[in-house]
């Protein structure tokens, strides 16, 4: 399964956050996948990245792929990991509103494994978990 590359903004906690959408058109799931080390040069179109977005829309997932404060046309300032789940948050509630209540996958690349495990742990706290989450590049 195939999807066009869509470049979106939405508003996030601290101002737009820019995402990179590929949106099949019966989407089965919706993938959140959070990229690495923002002060490393991690963007959106890491590759690890983008080979997590193929992975799921192959599978049918709608893949959004954030980018974190202070990287593209996101908006904001890097905040150690607190801001950028907020904004993750936000990037998901903005999924859910453009392809419905469909199960959720969470996946991360370093530090974006990290933000995404502060995700996880937000949504099983208020009685919605994820049902996947894929962690690469996970300190030891």
């Amino acid at each position: 399964m195939r999807a066009p590359e869509e470049k979106i903004l939405i508003d996030g906690p601290v101002g737009k956050i820019d995402v990179i959408m590929e949106r099949p058109d019966a989407p089965r799931g919706i993938a959140l996948i959070a990229h690495p080390h923002p002060m490393g040069g991690g963007a959106n179109t890491n590759k690890v990245a983008y080979t997590l977005a193929r992975t799921f829309v192959s599978l049918g997932y709608a893949a959004f792929r954030p980018n974190f404060r202070g990287v593209g046309g996101t908006e904001g300032v890097h905040d150690e990991g607190r801001g950028e789940t907020d904004d993750l948050l936000a990037v998901l509630a903005d999924a859910k509103c453009r392809c419905g209540n469909l199960p959720v996958a969470l996946a991360g690349f370093s530090f974006g494994a990290y933000c995404q495990t502060r995700v996880a742990k937000h949504l099983t706290e208020t009685g919605h978990p994820a049902q996947r989450l894929v962690l690469v590049g996970t300190a030891a």
